[in-house]
């Protein structure tokens, strides 16, 4: 069957993909468009097979509500130019739509899915884009969560937030809807990794003192004074220290900068005696209250409503006392369920790309 160039423009205008590779699919279909159209597909999964294993670490995280659910999406490729293509971008929200609307189980069953507003399932429909652009794009995760949810995107999809309320308020309300925004950012900007204190299990908290623990005996300077006179008095008695170190010691030992003026060598026989004698220690309760206050301290940066509210122009002290400020502004009731928040490519290991030596592989 022949086929003209008319017949090209037309398969490339449903396709997008390029003039040559149309012609040679119609040449290989005989001309028949449909057929041309699947030969497209497969060369396209075929190339889409052999670039998989390239790292896709860019892309964009978009989010997506209606009046019932909304979604965060984190999409995939492999160049930032890619991330910031508008066909790129509008698929990426095209998915979240179909996660709000199709309610999928998992990833799997997102990707079988019919897109929302389209015809093809969403593994189909990124086949399509990358038959045109022709780079590495994979759906990594995606969170839905179903009543009220206020979203926020930073700096164009690098991160992306979702945090769900549980409020009588007036959900379309400015004020409520300020409020919302203001914790996504604060989510966005703080990065919490629990909602509230009592979301940290007994077992996650003793590994917190343990490391807190640790952590004090191997940097002698954040010593309480009465322990690190111990720990000093053991290493003069154990002579670690040259006589340099001892000089120092004698000259400074009043001196808030003491660990200014000793040795790396004189501050590791610190550590190691103060590790060495870790039971000791550990059982003094002046240490315990150290590792208490910065176990305190620790909760306060990685438990949402313990940290201290960003925005210090409109509310100082913490997330739940602003929350609880403004549903009283509000007569309402308004509680934080959770959060989920997305960074682009969190978490995959990107190439670490020489150009001098790329550039000098290419004219051996």
């Amino acid at each position: 069957m022949a086929f003209t160039a008319k017949d090209v423009q037309a398969l490339r205008e449903k396709t997008n993909v390029g003039m040559m590779d149309c012609k040679k699919a119609l040449t290989e279909a005989d001309g028949d468009m449909d057929k041309a159209i699947e030969i497209l597909r497969e060369k396209g999964l075929a190339s889409a097979a052999k670039k998989a294993s390239r790292v896709a670490a860019e892309g964009v995280v978009t989010a997506y509500s209606d009046a019932n659910a909304s979604a965060l999406v984190e999409v995939n490729c492999e160049t930032d130019f890619v991330g910031k293509n508008p066909e790129f971008i509008a698929l990426a929200k095209q998915i979240a739509k179909t996660v709000v609307e199709k309610n999928p189980a998992d990833l799997d069953a997102l990707l079988a899915t019919t897109i929302a507003d389209g015809s093809v399932s969403v593994t189909d429909a990124v086949q399509e884009l990358f038959l045109k652009i022709r780079e590495n794009m994979k759906v990594r995760r995606f969170a839905r969560i179903e009543g009220t949810a206020v979203s926020y995107i930073h700096a164009g999809g690098s991160v992306g937030v979702l945090v769900e309320f549980d409020t009588d308020a007036d959900t379309a309300s400015a004020e409520f809807n300020d409020m919302g925004k203001n914790i996504a950012m604060q989510v966005a900007a703080m990065s919490p990794e629990y909602l509230a204190k009592e979301d940290i299990s007994a077992e996650e908290l003793e590994k917190m003192k343990k490391i807190t623990a640790e952590s004090a005996l191997n940097k002698p300077d954040s010593l309480p004074k009465p322990i690190l006179m111990q720990v000093i008095n053991k290493v003069l008695e154990s002579n670690l220290w040259d006589e340099k170190d001892v000089a120092a010691y004698e000259a400074e030992k009043q001196n808030k900068f003491l660990f200014n003026f000793l040795s790396k060598e004189a501050i590791a026989a610190l550590a190691a005696t103060a590790v060495a004698g870790k039971e000791e220690y550990t059982a003094n309760p002046i240490f315990g209250k150290v590792v208490e206050g910065r176990i305190s301290k620790q909760i306060k940066e990685t438990c949402l409503l313990e940290q201290e509210f960003v925005r210090s122009d409109i509310f100082e002290g913490s997330v739940g006392g602003y929350v609880a400020k403004v549903a009283k502004d509000l007569g309402a009731n308004i509680a934080i369920k959770g959060f989920t928040r997305f960074a682009k490519g969190e978490g995959i290991e990107k190439k670490a790309d020489d150009f001098a030596a790329e550039v000098a592989g290419m004219i051996k």
